[in-house]
This record gives C-alpha cells, structure tokens and sequence, in this order.
C-alpha cells in the first residue's frame, strides 16, 4: 500500500473521499481505502488535508513513490517479546502509564498486580463531585489519584505527534473499549472526561480478564530490598500495612505522588530535581477563542477551536500555554489539605460556556535551590499560600485588565469562572511569586500580537496553576531500570519521562517491552 494526500470539504462522506481518491489517482479506483491522518485547515476555505492509505498494483505504487506523488505506507504492528516473569510484577498506579504497562504483562501471561492508593473510578468520581460541591477533600482518591490518575479528568488529548506501533497500539485499544475511532487519524485527538472514565474501567475489565489484579485503596509504602535489588513492595490497605513479594516492580506514580517521592529518597534512589510550570488558567468565551482562531469560519467549522502559544521573555523565561481545554471548565485540582491547585478538564463535546488554559512560567532547579526535593516544597508553598487567601478552597481571581494594572478586581464581568469551589478577588501578588506575575504580565501583550483578541479586558486568571509536571526525575537507565535498585523501574509523567496520556502510556507500555526482553526465555 501507498498513502496519497487530498483535501475534502468539512462535511465530506465516503463518497467525497473516493472521488477525492480517483481524482488524486487520475482514474477510477475500485481498491479500498484508509483514512490515516486529518487536520482541520482553516485557511483561506475551511477544510481537511488528509492522507489516506490506497493499494496498487506494485508498479503503479514505484512509480508514483518514484515521481514524490505518494508516501510509504506505514507499518504499525507491535509484536510483544515472549517472556516469562520469575514472579508477579507489581505496576504502583493505575494512570495511563501504569494501566499499558499491566496489559502488555498480562498479555503474555505475566498476571501483573496493580495497586492503586485511590478508588476505583465509579467511586473516585462520585469524591470528586463532592468536593466541588463543597464537601471534605478525600487525600488519597481526588482530581489526582484514583483509576486512571490526573488525565481522567482532564480535556483527555490523545496528542502523538508522529505515529509508530507504540501509539497505535494504544489509541486501537482505546478504539476497541469506546473511544470514537477518529483518534486514529485526527491530528489533535481527544476524547473528554465523560468518554474517557469509561474507558478506563473496560481497560481494567480487560487487563482483569487476562489474567491481572487490582487493589484500590493501596498505597506503596516502602520497599524491601536485598543485594541491591527489589525484594517485596511494603503497601498500606485501610491501615493495614503487608508485603507483596516481587522482583518486578514498576513505578508509575503520577506526578503528584509526594510522599512516595520522599520515601523513595530516604531509601536512597536515584533522582535529580526536574523543571516544571507555575501560572494560572485563564478563562475566555468559547465563542470568542473561535472568532480568535477561525476568524469568520468560526460558525461553519462548528467546533470549539483549541490553541498553543509560547514567548521567550528578555529575562529569559519562556511563557507558554498547556492544556488547553476549549469549551471546558476550570477545576479543584488539590490532593493535599490546606492547598489550592487548578487545572482544566472538557468533556467530548466541548460545548461548554468557557475555554480555558493554563499559562505558565518556566521554573527551573536553579529558582528552587537545585535538590531532588526542592521542587515539591516549592510547589506546596505556593498552594499553601493560595489557599490562605480564604481558607475554604476557594480560588484567588483576577481579571486581565486588573491583571495588567496590578490591582485586585472588584467584579465580573462578560466571563464567569467555572472554578467549582467558588473564587475570591485578589491581587496576583498575592498568590504568585513576583518572577512568575512579572512574567505572565509581560506575555499577554505578546500573545495578544500573535494572535489579535488573545487580551480581553474581562478574561478571567485563576490561580495556582502548579502540578503542569513532575518536579522530580527518578534515574533510570536505557531499559528504564533504576540506577539505584535492580528490578525498580520509574516510568511514565511521575518519574519525569512523560507529559499527558500519550506519552505515558508509551512509556509504561516501553517500560513493558523492557522487562519481557530482559526475562525471553
């Protein structure tokens, strides 16, 4: 096979492809054909540039490889090594990372027990939800710990850039448990909050059916070793603490894992301080973001529209966007007591009043003294403070035009924030250290440059904007084994090797690949 390029209109079907396909060819194509990649362009006449995936007969497809009228076909098929496993591995976590690890293992008969410190999802979201609605903070099963870690709630972007086996592997199990199968050749795929809890739980069905465990409401604890290599996991269930005997034990603990980090530091392993973000989400009208980007297309695309901005200050800071989330709302995002955290989530349709995004300043290990802890007291400091500010969880806010002028708002006006605990007015000093509000003050006229409509006066910064990563990277080597403790393997968005669900759940499922290779029989 071969893959051709064409454009077809916004609302094109089956029909508009082949013919597309038959024009592009110059005859009559009776073959089938495959959609591979689509991207929304929005110059000029809206519409999408695909690529599609056509077979020939092998002299018709040299020749037009030959003349540049095609591209190669790609091959996308994981095979994984046949192993078998010593003793059951452990996978810590059950986010993306975590999940693709335990079902490459369970695939090859491996039997992987995963431990998760949170609930399962049905319970984990009903917490949630009563949190936002004002009820007590549940520590160990929120926004950032429970099945399907931080990405559940969130926009759910399935982002990959250049499509391999690995990520294929993973957006057709996605595919195959509900996800639309669009994500398979959308430039800018994602499945939302509502679609992707679902998922998530057939994914634990699946891994279930083929052999591995779950345990809610498990905590890694501590860790038993012997000669330099991994013995038993200490876990903690509803304060009952025991071991579960493993030589395999996979760390994929989310970004947010803070005492985990720590204890994993008093055992002596490997890490190194890893720069993150600090800002806010600042909030427009969706159908404003739309007019920003598809100008007067807007109404005939139909689609909440999503962006990405970036800016390298004089002072050498880089400003940059980060989960954008069209159409979606802003949410309480802490897992500590006493913090206030932000982040953002859109369900599938993205129909919401507001699109949201965090925008962020880079900090590096040189702004918070260098060690591998440093980052994480940085970060609860900043919450910490935050949250002061009202002491009931609720989010410090301030318009863009008070924002610019440095002052505390007085009142609303055409955008009301979606924080679900509710927000008060203050001065950004006040929650932001001053670098960080100089820096996001000296962006905003750039992005307004970039792209006209970026500044509107009633635009709305809510804040602390601080788990954007992992302020820790747990050192590993090529085949993603810890430098300190054979057997350990620190994988995914906690160990600093990935950011989103993507990325992730590549690593986790790498990391998979590693440990079959090194146990082939």
């Amino acid at each position: 096979m071969i893959a051709i390029e064409i454009k077809v209109p916004l609302d094109y079907g089956d029909k508009t492809v082949h013919e597309s396909v038959c024009q592009k060819l110059g005859f009559e194509y009776a073959g089938e054909w495959k959609i591979l990649r689509r991207e929304l362009i929005t110059d000029h006449k809206p519409c999408y540039k695909m690529r599609v995936g056509v077979s020939l007969d092998p002299y018709a497809e040299a020749r037009m490889l030959k003349k540049g009228l095609a591209l190669p076909y790609p091959t996308l098929t994981l095979d994984l090594p046949s192993a078998k496993l010593q003793s059951r591995p452990v996978v810590v976590g059950s986010g993306p990372c975590g999940l693709f690890a335990a079902l490459a293992l369970a695939k090859v008969g491996a039997c992987p027990i995963v431990i998760e410190r949170g609930d399962d999802m049905d319970t984990r979201k009903k917490k949630v939800a009563d949190f936002e609605r004002g009820g007590a903070l549940d520590s160990e099963s929120n926004i950032q710990f429970g099945e399907g870690g931080a990405g559940t709630f969130s926009d759910g972007k399935l982002k990959h850039g250049a499509m391999d086996a690995c990520k294929h592997e993973i957006l057709s199990e996605f595919v195959a448990l509900g996800a639309p199968e669009e994500i398979l050749y959308d430039s800018s795929p994602h499945v939302g909050t509502d679609l992707l809890s679902g998922i998530i739980k057939k994914l634990r069905e699946k891994i279930i059916s083929l052999g591995g465990e779950f345990r809610f409401n498990t905590k890694l604890c501590g860790l038993v070793c012997s000669n330099g290599k991994i013995k038993a996991a200490k876990i903690l269930c509803r304060g009952i603490e025991d071991e579960l005997c493993t030589d395999t034990l996979i760390l994929a603990i989310g970004h947010s894992a803070r005492d985990t980090f720590r204890m994993l530091d008093a055992h002596g392993i490997a890490a190194e301080a890893h720069g993150f973000g600090i800002g806010v989400r600042i909030e427009h009208p969706r159908k404003h973001i739309d007019k920003m980007i598809y100008g007067e297309h807007a109404d005939e695309i139909g689609k909440a529209a999503s962006y990405r901005f970036v800016t390298h200050l004089k002072n050498g800071r880089s400003v940059y966007s980060f989960c954008m989330c069209p159409g979606g709302s802003v949410v309480a995002a802490t897992s500590n007591e006493g913090a206030v955290v932000t982040n953002g989530m859109s369900c599938h349709a993205r129909d919401g009043e507001n699109s949201n995004a965090a925008f962020l300043v880079s900090v590096t290990p040189e702004d918070f003294g260098g060690s591998p802890m440093a980052g994480l007291a940085l970060q609860e400091k900043l919450e910490a403070k935050a949250f002061s500010i009202s002491r009931d969880y609720k989010a410090p806010c301030v318009r863009m035009e008070d924002f610019m002028a440095s002052r505390a708002s007085s009142g609303f006006g055409e955008v009301t924030p979606t924080y679900p605990r509710g927000t008060v007015f203050a001065e950004a000093r006040e929650f932001l250290p001053e670098f960080i509000e100089d820096s996001l003050r000296s962006a905003i006229p750039d992005f307004e440059e970039y792209r006209g409509g970026f500044y509107l006066p009633d635009a709305i910064l809510t804040g602390i904007e601080t788990r954007t990563t992992s302020p820790i990277r747990l050192l590993r080597t090529e085949s993603h084994e810890s430098l300190s403790l054979k057997g350990l393997y620190p994988c995914g968005e906690g160990a600093g090797y990935a950011g989103g669900i993507i990325s992730s759940a590549v690593d986790g499922l790498k990391t998979a690949i590693h440990i079959l290779n090194q146990n082939i029989q």
